[in-house]
């Protein structure tokens, strides 16, 4: 189970894929969405995320109760309309957010949420899609998407198992090529207890595709202990600064947390690595640590060897501890020296 997006490739035996979701946290500002791009692959990212939409394309300006958010969001209260309007990436900043990844060695890629988006999205050449939770069930837009032939990566998150089947086959017979999906908890923030990482390995054995997390807990342990489940994916949202504000600040890492992210699952995937059961290079030099049989009391030739003059000690230069009931009784071949490591020669 391998995947490539453009020059990044993840899946198994690769390094897990880092992805830094900008979303909303631009503010409303190209500069400071350029400013998180290069603090993004700074802080290593593999690849920038970004959405593409207007608030037109995903709803209607209305003030009726269908279209007011409403309770067990940090978005409670607000009209879905100035919501979006808020958070949308203006279009035209695209593909120049994505000449700027591709200067710095990265890339970028979005999600979209209507065909008009990926329209957009195959013109300025993106090298992959992704789609949102909210969208697993519009069978229209994963058609368009799967149409691309493009790699996509789908997040599940309030999707049963029947429905990520359908989105999967849907993307497959449109054409997609090629499908990762990720454990998602579409909670914002999300609480860890929520989370219910064991779902990676269950989806990876399910529908045979690489499996990854999208993110919305507070913090970098989740990831790190979704890798060590088995993720090759880890998408979590990316600010500048909390402190700025927006409607996805809250659940976002700033730089400094993104890169101590990264370092930790950097060093939880080398620390998996496979199953083995041979000596490492670093424990043979302790393997002298272990306890061996010394000879503890002067003993001389023909005499035996007793719990008294023979022990199980450290360092371990002499015989396996094993062999203790083998030499307790045996008489000795010639004269040893107290602190005598004992070889099979010293028994007659």
């Amino acid at each position: 189970m391998e995947l490539h997006i453009g020059s990044k490739s993840f899946g198994s035996g690769r390094p897990v894929l880092i992805i830094a979701e900008l979303s909303a946290n631009h503010g409303g500002q190209f500069d400071r969405a350029a400013e998180l791009v290069r603090a993004a692959v700074a802080a290593g990212a593999d690849l920038i995320k970004i959405q593409t939409y207007t608030a037109d394309t995903m709803t209607i300006d209305c003030d009726r109760d269908p279209f007011r958010i409403g309770k067990g969001t940090i978005w409670e209260g607000r009209k879905l309309y100035d919501l979006y309007n808020e958070a949308f990436t203006p279009w035209d900043w695209q593909p120049r957010l994505r000449e700027l990844a591709l200067q710095l060695g990265s890339d970028l890629f979005s999600t979209p949420f209507d065909l008009t988006s990926v329209a957009f999205l195959e013109n300025m050449g993106v090298p992959a899609y992704k789609v949102a939770s909210f969208e697993v069930p519009d069978l229209n837009l994963l058609r368009a998407i799967g149409a691309t032939r493009k790699p996509v990566i789908m997040s599940t998150g309030m999707a049963t198992l029947a429905e990520i089947d359908e989105a999967v086959r849907t993307l497959r017979e449109s054409g997609c090529p090629h499908i990762a999906l990720l454990k998602c908890t579409s909670a914002y923030p999300a609480p860890p207890e929520e989370m219910n990482l064991r779902t990676i390995p269950h989806l990876a054995e399910a529908f045979g595709v690489p499996v990854g997390l999208s993110d919305h807990t507070l913090g970098i342990a989740v990831p790190v202990a979704a890798v060590a489940l088995g993720a090759c994916i880890i998408e979590k949202h990316f600010t500048l600064r909390r402190s700025d504000g927006g409607p996805d600040a809250a659940f976002s890492l700033e730089p400094d947390e993104f890169k101590a992210m990264v370092e930790a699952v950097r060093t939880a995937e080398k620390a998996l690595g496979r199953v083995k059961y041979e000596v490492t290079e670093q424990e043979a030099a302790s393997r002298v640590f272990r306890r061996s049989l010394f000879v503890v009391e002067d003993v001389k030739a023909g005499e035996r060897f007793t719990e008294n003059n023979v022990r199980s000690i450290r360092p371990g230069h002499g015989l396996p501890p094993k062999y203790l009931d083998v030499v307790l009784g045996a008489r000795a071949s010639r004269d040893i020296a107290r602190g005598t490591p004992l070889d099979w020669n010293m028994l007659k």
